[in-house]
């Protein structure tokens, strides 16, 4: 079964993975409803924010183990397929264009980690624990090493996938694998201010068009990332959202409330 639970709260959406007994595994049900979610344009719908968070006492254990054993006889094909699985997930989160937060506590492991960073902020509560734990059952995390640099330094990015070791809350922190720490239990209205708090001081168009800019000049030249933000700059000149920013700035020499 697909354990998620959805919550609407005017322009944001709550979403809880809802298996605690099994520490939120990522199951292929699961994973095929988070992909479908995170696939829509949520902002048509009127979302402007997705806050993610687990039930129980953990965030994620990563993926489901009676998924794991049938994976040991499986062969290349299906291997394949189950790996273009986490990829479609990854990617719609990435590619989500309405803000998006993780709200973790506990164990945040494997795929429940890389689901976890592919969202702008997460917001992580002490005693929080992350771990990319792939290569100490002879996995590679190769879909989350496509998208850390846009969190970590080359260096951390290699010692987070090389070195299978818990990281602290304060310690990812430090490097930039999450955004916030906060108390123990507070995670999610943590994470409903910090939307709150974003929406109102930031066009959710912007945003939109700004998450997209950062994923297709990650790597890219120099000479065809600049060419590339220099459409997007331009483009987002002709956007409603920007004409009502300049106007409200030239006339009140300040910005909009967006929400």
């Amino acid at each position: 079964m697909a354990r998620l639970r959805e919550e609407r709260e005017e322009d944001l959406l709550w979403l809880e993975l809802d298996d605690p007994d099994r520490a939120n595994a990522l199951s292929p049900a699961l994973i095929a409803r988070l992909t479908e979610v995170y696939g829509r344009d949520l902002r048509t719908e009127g979302v402007r924010c997705v806050v993610l968070t687990g039930a129980g006492k953990h965030f994620s254990a990563g993926a489901d183990l009676d998924h794991l054993r049938g994976l040991r006889d499986a062969g290349s094909e299906s291997n394949l397929a189950d790996s273009r699985a986490m990829k479609a997930l990854f990617e719609s989160v990435l590619r989500q264009p309405a803000l998006t937060i993780a709200a973790v506590q506990g164990a945040c492991v494997a795929g429940g980690c890389g689901l976890a960073t592919a969202h702008d902020f997460v917001v992580a509560e002490i005693g929080a624990r992350f771990m990319y734990s792939e290569v100490r059952i002879g996995f590679v995390a190769a879909l989350v090493a496509t998208f850390l640099p846009l969190r970590l330094r080359g260096a951390d990015v290699r010692e987070v996938l090389l070195n299978p070791e818990f990281v602290s809350a304060e310690r990812a922190l430090q490097i930039g694998l999450v955004n916030r720490v906060v108390d123990p239990g507070t995670a999610f209205a943590e994470s409903k201010a910090l939307a709150v708090e974003i929406l109102t001081k930031a066009s959710s168009e912007s945003i939109a068009r700004t998450k997209a800019l950062l994923l297709d000049i990650l790597g890219r030249p120099l000479e065809a990332a600049l060419e590339t933000a220099a459409g997007v700059n331009a483009a987002a000149r002709d956007t409603e959202d920007c004409r009502r920013g300049v106007a409200t700035f030239l006339e009140t020499k300040a910005p909009p409330k967006w929400r």
